[in-house]
C-alpha cells in the first residue's frame, strides 16, 4: 500500500489497532478480522467513533455474511475475503460511496459457503459436535462427516 501512495500504520493487536483509532484516527484503513488479542471489528467500531468519515476495508480468512453484516453495521464501507490483492483492497478504499462493488471475480461456491457456515457455528459452539448439531438442525453424525472432510473449493 506504501508503493500505492498511502502512508502506512501498521497495529497487529486490538490493544495497538484501538490506541492509533484513538490518538490519530486514520482516512483510510484495512482491518483484518482476526488479530493477535481478539476481534478487528473493535477496531472498526472504534475508528468510525472517532473519525464519521473514515473509509474502512475489513479483511478475513473467513468470509461469511453475518459477519459482514456486522462490519459494515460497525462502520466499514467493503468486506473482503482473503487471499486479496493491493489493487483489490485499493479499489474499494477509493471507489465512490454511490458505486456499487463489482462482483467477485472467483466467488466461493456454494458447497465452500455451507461449509464456511457450518465450522464457524462449530467454532462459536467451542467445537462442541453435539450443540453445533443441535443449532443447525442436523444429525449429529452427519455433522461428523461434513466435519471429517475437507473443505470444497
Amino acid at each position: 500500500m506504501e508503493k500505492k501512495g498511502f502512508q502506512v500504520k501498521e497495529a497487529k493487536s486490538v490493544a495497538e489497532g484501538l490506541n492509533i483509532a484513538k490518538t490519530a484516527p486514520t482516512a483510510f484503513a484495512v482491518v483484518d478480522l482476526r488479530l493477535e488479542d481478539g476481534n478487528g471489528l473493535d477496531v472498526v467500531k472504534e475508528l468510525s467513533k472517532n473519525k464519521k468519515d473514515s473509509r474502512i476495508v475489513m479483511l478475513t480468512g473467513y468470509g461469511n455474511l453475518p459477519t459482514a453484516v456486522a462490519a459494515v453495521k460497525e462502520g466499514a464501507i467493503d468486506y473482503i475475503a482473503k487471499p486479496v490483492d493491493a489493487d483489490d483492497v485499493e479499489s474499494a478504499l477509493l471507489a465512490s460511496p454511490e458505486s456499487k462493488a463489482k462482483p467477485p471475480e472467483n466467488p466461493m461456491s456454494a458447497d465452500r459457503v455451507k461449509w464456511e457456515h457450518i465450522h464457524r457455528v462449530f467454532e462459536l459452539c467451542n467445537r462442541n459436535v453435539s450443540e453445533t448439531a443441535r443449532r443447525l438442525k442436523m444429525h449429529r453424525r452427519t455433522l461428523q462427516r461434513i466435519l471429517s472432510k475437507r473443505s470444497p473449493r
